[in-house]
C-alpha cells in the first residue's frame, strides 16, 4: 500500500470512528424503543470505501475502526459483536456490490441485515443460548431502514465527491 492510500485509509478510519462516537450521542431509544438498535453511521464510510477503493481497503478500514473503537470505548467485550457484525456485513456487501443492477441502497441494506446476523451470532457465542435468535426478526426489519439510510447518505456522498479520485495509480 502506498503512502497516499494508507493516509486516505487512516483519515477515513478516523471519520468512521467520529461517526460512531457521534451516533452514541443521539438518544435513539426515544425515537426507536428497541434495545440495541443503532443507525450505523460509521457504515457510511465502509460503503464509501468499498465502492471508492475496493473490498480489501474497506475490510482494512472496518477492522481498524472496530479495534480502535473498542479500545477507545474501553469495552473490549463489544469487540466480538463489532467484528462479527462488521465482517459479516462487509463480506455480503463485497459480493452484492459486484451484482449488476443492484444499487448502493440494496448493497447497504444487505450489509445491514448481515450485520444483524453477525451480531446475533456473537450473542449466541457469548451467551451460549439460542434465545438471541428470537430477536433476529426484529433486527432484520430495522436493518431495512438503517441500511436504506446508510445507502442514501452514501449515494449523496458519491454524488458530492464524484470528482475526487481515491484510487491510487502506478503514477502516484
Amino acid at each position: 500500500m502506498r503512502t497516499r492510500e494508507l493516509t486516505v485509509c487512516g483519515l477515513l478510519t478516523a471519520v468512521a470512528l467520529a461517526l460512531s462516537y457521534l451516533e452514541n450521542l443521539f438518544p435513539l431509544a426515544v425515537a426507536i424503543p428497541i434495545p440495541g438498535v443503532k443507525l450505523g453511521l460509521a457504515n457510511i464510510v465502509t460503503v464509501f470505501v468499498l465502492y471508492a477503493m475496493g473490498a480489501d481497503r474497506a475490510f482494512l478500514v472496518l477492522a481498524a475502526r472496530c479495534l480502535l473503537g473498542a479500545m477507545f470505548a474501553g469495552n473490549m467485550n463489544a469487540l466480538l459483536f463489532s467484528l462479527l457484525g462488521g465482517f459479516s456485513a462487509m463480506a455480503v456487501m463485497s459480493v452484492l456490490s459486484r451484482l449488476r443492477g443492484l444499487s448502493v441502497y440494496g448493497v447497504s441494506m444487505g450489509g445491514a441485515a448481515a450485520h444483524s446476523c453477525g451480531q446475533i451470532a456473537a450473542a449466541l457465542l457469548s451467551l451460549g443460548s439460542l434465545a438471541p435468535l428470537y430477536y433476529l426478526p426484529v433486527l432484520l426489519v430495522v436493518s431495512l431502514f438503517t441500511g436504506a439510510l446508510t445507502g442514501l447518505v452514501s449515494a449523496c456522498l458519491f454524488k458530492g465527491l464524484g470528482h475526487v479520485n481515491l484510487k491510487v495509480t502506478e503514477a502516484d
